[in-house]
């Protein structure tokens, strides 16, 4: 088994440097799985019990200009790691003017990401800060438990606000209540909602548009449905205010499906990236 990897575009180091910002502030931990043509970072939290599910995947030959791996086997061509998102995130916050950054898969005393940053120096020697990053190999058996989760048979899928509008819109919902209801109708609008005993608010968005889902696909929302009838789910206002807050990618475009009263999928498109959340609504 083994990884290597380097970068030396400035410009796909800080992206690719982002994209791992974003995910460190949605995940404690995470898998990364590797394969020749992308890379996959996966929080697979059971949404039956009330934890949030990431998807994030990119394509490497947007981002590094060499890329090698053997996976576990010829017909594994794979590998997975198990890794905390901050540590490889703090890694590459010292590579912002980097000449070049080395990623390896090694295994001195406990298998790790080495991520080695070489810095402009004054002298002709380059200076190389490294740093590895503890990892956990997930044994073969346990693979097909990061697979991508699927699109549910939802209500109602439409395109979301300006994500800045979003974000101070549900923080400033956040101090008045621990969850928010998110609602839409196939006529692009979508409204965001808090009830408490004190206070009831309502945020109102419209012209928002509804994504052309083809029905080959498979996700198509219910055939004949009412285009005013709102589709909802509660969902815990925390976990909406962290996609927000640590939303780094600038995506093109952003949607959300709503399953009534069971789960919100939000989707995050940028031309060689694509971040999909799944966050299970409340009882």
């Amino acid at each position: 088994m083994r990884f290597r990897a380097k970068i030396v575009d400035l410009a796909c180091l800080n992206h690719f440097s982002r994209i791992i910002n974003t995910i460190a502030k949605l995940a404690k931990t995470c898998t990364l799985r590797l394969t020749d043509s992308k890379l996959y970072f996966i929080l697979a939290d059971k949404v039956a019990n009330g934890g949030v599910s990431m998807w994030c995947d990119l394509c490497q030959g947007n981002f590094f200009d060499e890329f090698q791996m053997e996976g576990v086997a010829a017909e594994h061509n794979e590998i997975y790691l198990e890794l905390v998102p901050e540590n490889l995130s703090r890694a590459l916050k010292t590579a912002q003017s980097a000449k070049a950054v080395k990623i390896k898969l090694t295994n001195k005393h406990c298998p790790c990401l080495r991520v080695a940053v070489e810095l402009p120096s004054l002298s002709s020697s380059s200076r190389i800060v490294t740093h590895d990053i503890p990892v956990g190999v997930i044994p073969r058996r346990l693979w097909n438990d990061f697979r991508e989760p699927g699109v549910p048979d939802f209500d109602v899928s439409i395109y979301l606000p300006v994500l800045k509008t979003m974000k101070s819109v549900v923080e400033r919902m956040k101090n008045l209540s621990n969850s928010i209801v998110i609602e839409a109708n196939l006529s692009g609008e979508m409204n965001l909602k808090i009830e408490t005993d004190l206070v009831s608010v309502t945020t109102h968005f419209k012209d928002l548009g509804n994504p052309p889902w083809a029905s080959e696909d498979g996700c198509q929302s219910s055939p004949g449905r009412d285009l005013e009838s709102m589709a909802e789910a509660r969902i815990d206002i925390k976990k909406l205010q962290q996609l927000l807050a640590g939303q780094q990618v600038n995506p093109t475009k952003a949607l959300c499906n709503i399953v009534s009263k069971r789960i919100v999928h939000f989707i995050l498109l940028h031309e060689d990236v694509s971040l999909q959340y799944f966050i299970p609504a409340l009882a």
